[in-house]
């Protein structure tokens, strides 16, 4: 039988212990004791990790921006309480990180909604989303000070971490406005035929192609060039960059402007790893969470 609601967020309140993680002198990331949320969509459970500023305690009037990760069992390996507390010390505006662990099921979690890929992967990924956004999010917001708003709400990912936060973030830009995808696998499509039928049926950018109208979104988009080897159309472009700057076109087509809306960054020598993943980390949080002017500082 599920547990009542207010059962379970109690449960959750109880858990969180805060540890602190020193990474950068006079700017301590609070570290939250990772807490198991029931997933009743998915089935079993899904495991949670929350990072607050180092100033949240001392700010309580304060409400703070949020910042969804899938992969969140990485965050070590993505040196993120590092980027976070120097984030701060620059002057950003450090969201409030959730970094929700993938399960045992990811290649079927995560991907897009509804369309599963050729090899019959992400077949739950409508169910995932739900889960993030009918779960996840209302417990967070019922346990720390969070800004309300899809301009206050990010979401990312790195390889198909990043293709599940675009297609949670396109599908539902009512709740998320922000989305950060490092390496990308926007290769996901639907036909394996041939290279003609490869690049006509990738499913995120069929996805934008099919949708009437651009939603209001700020993305934000990674790729290395050591991502990979493949180049299936022999063109002389990875495949990894080139789908996505081929969705970064889709994009453009759509109204969404280049440097502006959609943003690019292409490390030379980036890997498909978290160590590339790492070094791209402190330029998202510089352009998602700029530095707020003082009137805004509530």
């Amino acid at each position: 039988m599920p547990r009542p609601k207010s059962t379970l967020l109690g449960r959750m309140s109880r858990l969180f212990r805060r540890d602190h993680a020193p990474d950068h002198p006079g700017a301590t990331v609070t570290v939250e004791r990772t807490v198991q949320v029931a997933a009743a969509q998915l089935g079993g459970q899904r495991a949670l990790t929350v990072y607050l500023p180092p100033d949240y305690e001392d700010t309580p009037a304060r409400a703070w921006p949020l910042l969804l990760v899938h992969d969140g069992q990485e965050m070590d390996a993505w040196k993120l309480t590092d980027a976070l507390a120097r984030h701060h010390a620059a002057g950003g505006d450090t969201p409030v990180v959730a970094a929700l662990a993938a399960g045992p099921e990811r290649l079927d979690d995560y991907g897009t909604a509804g369309i599963p890929n050729v090899h019959g992967q992400g077949a739950r990924a409508a169910q995932f989303q739900s889960f993030v956004t009918d779960i996840v999010l209302p417990r967070l917001h019922h346990r720390y000070r969070l800004r309300r708003g899809p301009a206050h709400t990010a979401v990312i990912g790195a390889s198909l971490g990043g293709l599940s936060a675009f297609d949670l973030a396109w599908r539902r830009p009512q709740v998320f406005g922000i989305i950060g995808a490092f390496s990308g696998s926007f290769w996901w499509r639907t036909d394996n035929a041939g290279v003609a039928a490869q690049q006509a049926t990738r499913i995120p950018h069929r996805r934008v192609r099919t949708t009437e109208a651009a939603p209001t979104l700020r993305l934000w988009f990674q790729a290395g060039t050591n991502d990979e080897t493949a180049d299936r159309d022999g063109n002389g472009v990875i495949d990894a960059i080139q789908d996505t700057t081929e969705l970064i076109d889709e994009l453009v087509a759509k109204g969404l402007r280049r440097g502006r809306e959609v943003v690019y960054l292409e490390i030379p020598g980036g890997e498909h790893q978290p160590a590339t993943w790492a070094r791209a980390l402190p330029e998202f949080l510089a352009w998602a969470f700029p530095p707020k002017t003082s009137h805004e500082k509530t």
